[in-house]
């Protein structure tokens, strides 16, 4: 499938999703998030691809924001469209069957931010920015940013951040746990295939099950997150990967996992 806006490529169980407007610094407007949402729904439909990449083009920027000259000239009614359309993507991106990896090379503002934080974790690049300055344009974020932010970093930095629009580096994310690590930024592509690899090699409905666990958990009571952690662990003694990947264990070798 080609896109306008994306590049999507494919090999050894890994899809690279690229955002590709570098003359907007990959700024997101309506038809890019329908771009995403299209290609992100087709990966999970993809069996061979184990672990997804989403990253932005050239170095300056993952996804500097959403695109001004769009909002610019928005009424409510579409404004509130447009933030319904973002929440949708991202929403189906937080909540995809397979694992999603954001590598932020450079400015990861506002709408970018918010597409790092629906990604399941997030490396850096050593010349990433992050922030939300939705309030230097007199707005607030839109696609779950102030509600994704404070349960990333807590609701004290979230509000700090939120507040003052400010920027933050590479180093400042990880120290606030906004980012999982700091890469250099030649290696943040390498890094990112890696570890993608490293998942893609494990068994795929443990994964989904693991991040069902997660998402899905930590909206509950510890007590009731426990009890939906044992159905799901439970349920995975109905599949054949478990049954091989315990066999494999005990005949010292590695397991060869077909996702049922």
């Amino acid at each position: 499938m080609e896109f306008e806006n994306l590049l999507v490529e494919r090999s050894d169980g890994v899809a690279i999703v690229t955002i590709n407007r570098p003359k907007a610094l990959n700024a997101l407007n309506a038809g890019t998030l329908e771009e995403l949402l299209s290609a992100v729904t087709n990966l999970e439909k993809d069996e061979q691809v184990k672990a997804i990449i989403l990253t932005g083009s050239g170095s300056k920027a993952f996804v500097a924001g959403g695109d001004i000259s769009f909002m610019q000239s928005l009424q409510p009614i579409a404004a509130r469209e447009f933030a319904h359309l973002g929440q949708k993507v991202f929403g189906v991106i937080e909540a995809l069957a397979k694992p999603v990896i954001a590598a932020v090379n450079g400015f990861a503002l506002g709408g970018g931010c918010e597409l790092a934080m629906a990604c399941d974790f997030r490396l850096a690049g050593e010349n990433a920015r992050f922030g939300q300055p939705e309030v230097n344009l007199g707005v607030i974020p839109g696609f779950g940013g102030s509600q994704r932010l404070p349960r990333l970093v807590g609701k004290g930095r979230a509000k700090e951040l939120l507040f003052t629009g400010d920027l933050i580096d590479s180093r400042e994310a990880w120290r606030i746990g906004l980012v999982n690590r700091v890469v250099p930024q030649e290696a943040l592509l390498a890094t990112a295939r890696e570890i993608a690899r490293k998942i893609a090699d494990k068994g795929p409905l443990a994964v989904r099950l693991c991040k069902h666990a997660v998402n899905n958990g930590l909206e509950m009571e510890s007590e009731k997150g426990c009890a939906y952690e044992a159905e799901l662990f439970a349920l995975c003694f109905a599949t054949e990967d478990r049954a091989e990947g315990m066999r494999a264990f005990i005949e010292k070798r590695p397991a060869t996992f077909l996702g049922r």
